[in-house]
């Protein structure tokens, strides 16, 4: 997941973990979280892995604080499946990059940049997953 103030992007992977594609762009606010746990169960996730918004220091700002109170909301309606933060630096924009390569407008970049961010999170993760031999990130 790409958890944002408006929109929040879901992917999900293959059984085998190899290869992320787009589900559906949630409204955020009122609801977001029922549907998201709706989404869990009816693709049967083992684990959700949410982009955690760490500077390109490394350090976690206000926006890191937004996406660790939303899991802190999210656990409960999806337990028992484990919430695992994964860096996300610069998913947006390689998301951003990917949409205006494929020769999407800025118009219809905007209604799916948040699914294609959450893509590029889980792609990410599992092909660092796959390289480590480990799941990156942090489980709360």
């Amino acid at each position: 997941m790409d958890v944002g103030d408006v929109r929040i992007g879901v992917a999900m992977s293959d059984p085998d973990g190899i290869l992320a594609t787009p589900v559906e762009t949630v409204a955020a606010g009122p609801g977001a979280i029922a549907r998201l746990a709706e989404l869990v169960v009816e693709h049967a996730a083992i684990e959700c892995v949410v982009g955690l918004p760490v500077g390109l220091s490394g350090r976690e700002g206000p926006a890191a604080v937004k996406v660790r109170a939303f899991c802190a909301e999210l656990q409960p309606a999806i337990d028992p499946v484990p919430i695992r933060l994964f860096d996300e630096r610069m998913s947006t924009m390689t998301a951003a990059g990917q949409l205006r390569h494929s020769g999407r407008s800025g118009a219809s970049r905007r209604t799916v940049i948040d699914q294609a961010a959450a893509t590029v999170i889980l792609q990410t993760a599992l092909d660092t997953e796959r390289t480590r031999g480990s799941a990156p990130g942090e489980t709360l």
